[in-house]
């Protein structure tokens, strides 16, 4: 079997984030690390999503309630999160598509909504998350109100849109930035707290201690947590794996460029992997130092009931003597919140264009995204208080875990597969420890689930709501069972591409288009010679020319062509002016006004003269510009049937 014949890559139309697509090289000659440090990067933006305000909850719980015995917990959902980690890049590296792109080819259209549906859902949880804890974070720090911090973080929309314009390597090393933030503000209060070493080796000892032995043990003189320490580790565990990450991974890999033979994809495999592994492992420290810090400052003074996130803040001050513990503990959350809210976009972005075959503005994604998690903020926290936070964020990540199956068993059935993977596939034991993880992932989470299910009935008992909750039920374990078995049923796993635009025909049968009616839209500017210029060069001298320019006058605006004003003269009589210059060239040409709005009569104009070729002049203007002097180019081009030739000044 022809080897080449597996290293699918998909065609440019089809491109996982198309805009930062192959654009880190890592096939130009460099030395040393800074060849290996080209292929470094995607498992940072990751990683954030495994230390992000979700996960500080069940970190904290678990250091408060048991100690250091449940960091055994944290190190083994690593393992996981690498494991996954690692297929989804290698997805993303051998076949050049994401995991909504792989699903889309493979499953029927009515399954692919309902995993968009889910998959919008979870990063829609995800961001909701970010946006409480980078509230909270703002809270603590500043004094704001709750509700003014969820409205402050709409800013970073921003943000992120300028920052995808510096490029992907300026993202990466945003994120990286917050990441040293976040660790080294909890390296300095892990300093003040001074944890046992001793017991934090023990950590790293499996065991699921009894809360009333391990109270006696250590003389604390305190409540007995309704949770037990395996509720505690289903929650780690159920909130490390995200499964927004596994898409955002496949799709991240792909902005490296690399060299598509065996040699290259093997090596670009090989530091994804190294990459993943440093990136996780510096999020498993972070979790692990939230971890120790509440099981140094909390558990051993026998404050084993905090696993509140503003409860935590208000404690370390007091507990370890220094305000600076809970400053930096409210930093770390804002940085957190910030980081994970980012990658939570590009994931949109991901699931959107992958399974829909849709590109949107990045800006309207992200507000989309961001108002989807701002409204329920909102809501919850007027109606219920600023006291109920912790409910709504422990809601949050329920939610992720019924999207998290739906996303691991498509990705092992698409990197276990020989025909599209070839020598890349992994190995059957691999495979084998995957589904064992993957059964077990499932299980813990339906298990949080069915318990938040059940405690949600016992408060609300009635038929209608356990009506419902088992409907729901059934139709995910339906779901789940059908993106098990589908694959093996149907083992021709489509070859095809995605077909994001209809196939190119052969060059022989396109019809070449002649232009008699050119139009040209001046604003009486330096630039309307260039325009000229284009015009003649784009279609010759035998053709006639219109010239159009639009009046935007306060009277213009009022009267439209029935306005008399000294502009709107001035304004014709220098277009009979460049139509006679035009003239004495040796073309054709004559000059039209419009009024009032731009966009609207320049359409107007062209469809009123039958142009056949609009040229239009671009300022080269952007993001806040482009609100306060217009976007009239993407307007104008969007509703017209004809060419439209943008002339860069």
């Amino acid at each position: 079997m022809n080897k080449a014949a597996h290293m699918q890559q998909a065609s440019p139309h089809d491109h996982s984030l198309s805009e930062v697509h192959g654009s880190i090289d890592t096939t130009r000659k460099k030395k040393g690390w800074w060849r290996i440090i080209s292929f470094l990067g995607p498992a940072y933006l990751v990683s954030v999503g495994y230390m992000d305000p979700g996960n500080w909850a069940t970190d904290l719980a678990g250091g408060s309630k048991y100690g250091y015995s449940l960091i055994w917990v944290l190190l083994v959902s690593n393992i996981m999160a690498l494991v996954l980690q690692s297929m989804s890049a290698r997805l993303g590296i051998v076949r050049g598509r994401d995991l909504a792109q792989a699903n889309r080819e493979t499953f029927p259209t009515a399954i692919n909504v309902v995993f968009w549906i889910l998959a919008e859902i979870a990063i829609a949880a995800t961001d909701l998350a970010e946006v409480l804890g980078m509230a909270i974070g703002i809270q603590l720090l500043t004094g704001l109100p709750l509700l003014a911090g969820v409205s402050i973080t709409i800013l970073d929309t921003f943000l992120l849109l300028y920052l995808q314009k510096l490029g992907m390597r300026k993202i990466e090393a945003f994120i990286l930035v917050l990441i040293v933030i976040i660790g080294v503000s909890f390296l300095f209060n892990i300093i003040m707290a001074q944890p046992s070493l001793h017991d934090i080796i023990k950590g790293f000892i499996p065991s699921l201690p009894d809360a009333n032995e391990l109270y006696k043990q250590k003389g604390i003189l305190s409540t007995i947590p309704k949770e037990t320490a395996l509720y505690i580790s289903i929650g780690i565990i159920g909130a490390t794996v995200m499964p927004h990450n596994l898409y955002l991974h496949s799709a991240l890999v792909q902005t490296r460029k690399i060299d598509r033979t065996e040699k290259g994809i093997r090596q670009a495999i090989k530091w994804s992997i190294v990459d993943s592994a440093i990136a996780l492992n510096i999020a498993f420290l972070i979790n692990a130092a939230i971890l120790v810090l509440a099981a140094t400052v909390f558990f051993k003074t026998g404050r084993t009931e905090v696993g509140d996130i503003k409860e935590a803040h208000q404690l370390l001050s007091p507990l370890l003597g220094s305000s600076v513990a809970s400053i930096l503990f409210a930093v770390a959350l804002i940085a957190s919140g910030q980081s994970s809210t980012v990658t939570g976009t590009l994931a949109g972005q991901i699931v959107m264009e992958g399974y829909l075959r849709i590109r949107i503005n990045p800006m309207l994604r992200r507000l989309l995204t961001r108002v989807v998690a701002i409204i329920p903020a909102v809501v919850f926290i007027y109606s219920f208080g600023e006291a109920h936070v912790g409910s709504l964020l422990i809601f949050s990540q329920v939610i992720l875990s019924v999207q998290l199956g739906f996303a691991i068993v498509p990705l092992i059935h698409f990197v276990s597969n020989k025909k599209n993977m070839g020598i890349f596939a992994i190995h059957p034991i691999y495979q084998i420890i995957a589904w064992l993880m993957t059964g077990l992932l499932v299980l813990l989470n339906g298990k949080m689930l069915f318990d938040e299910a059940f405690a949600y009935f016992l408060k609300h008992p009635s038929f209608v709501t356990i009506g419902w909750m088992l409907i729901v039920f059934l139709g995910l374990i339906a779901l789940l069972l059908y993106a098990i078995f589908f694959p093996l049923l149907h083992k021709k796993i489509l070859d095809n591409p995605i077909d994001m635009h209809p196939e190119t025909n052969e060059l022989s049968a396109i019809d070449i288009p002649t232009y008699h009616k050119i139009g040209l839209a001046l604003d009486f500017s330096n630039n309307d010679a260039a325009i000229i210029a284009a015009a003649i060069g784009q279609a010759g001298t035998d053709k006639e020319y219109i010239l159009i320019h639009i009046v935007e006058s306060a009277s213009a605006s009022l009267h439209g062509h029935l306005t008399d004003d000294y502009e709107t003269k001035k304004d014709a009589a220098q277009l009979d002016f460049l139509a006679k210059e035009l003239h004495k060239k040796g073309l054709k040409a004559r000059g039209v006004l419009g009024y009032k709005n731009r966009t609207e009569e320049i359409i107007r104009i062209v469809q009123a003269a039958q142009i056949d070729l609009l040229i239009i002049g671009a300022h080269k203007h952007k993001g806040i510009k482009d609100f306060i002097y217009g976007s009239t180019i993407n307007q104008v081009r969007h509703r017209l049937n004809i060419p439209v030739l943008i002339v860069n000044h």
